[in-house]
């Protein structure tokens, strides 16, 4: 099982099959296109691999804020759906806790939807806590 930074459409393509699963709305296409344009801006994609085939995808970016200093922010962090449970997710988020730190982070952060409750319980595991809701208006 190895960990690896992402950079480029042929690789964001092999991620896609995972990442879809988190985000069901995209099209191959539009994320690449998404994702492609993003990583302008500091968005980053680590992936965790078996025998060369891509199980669990995160998508994220350094940034700071007033509250938290320097943080690692995750976007997207997802497993395959049949690897889940064998350590893949659990592989990627230690990576990018030692990310954060390697990079000077005060934090490692993230947003989770409420339904996910599998999810919420894997974060709790690795010693994570709810710190804040977040509030959203549609425009």
């Amino acid at each position: 099982m190895t960990v690896r930074m992402i950079e480029s459409e042929v690789d964001l393509r092999r991620a896609f099959p995972v990442m879809v699963q988190l985000r069901p709305h995209l099209t191959e296409d539009s994320f690449v296109e998404r994702a492609t344009r993003q990583m302008r801006d500091g968005y980053q994609v680590a992936v965790s691999e078996c025998d060369g085939v891509v199980r669990a995808v995160a998508g994220f970016r350094v940034s700071e804020t007033l509250f938290s200093g320097k943080l690692v922010y995750v976007d997207d962090l997802v497993t395959d759906e049949g690897a889940r449970s064998k350590g893949y997710g659990k592989r990627l988020l230690d990576w990018l806790t030692e990310f954060a730190r390697s990079n000077n982070c005060a934090m490692l952060e993230l947003d989770s939807g409420v339904q996910r409750a599998e999810a919420h319980r894997f974060y709790f595991r690795d010693g994570m806590h709810i710190s804040s809701y977040r509030f959203r208006k549609t425009l």
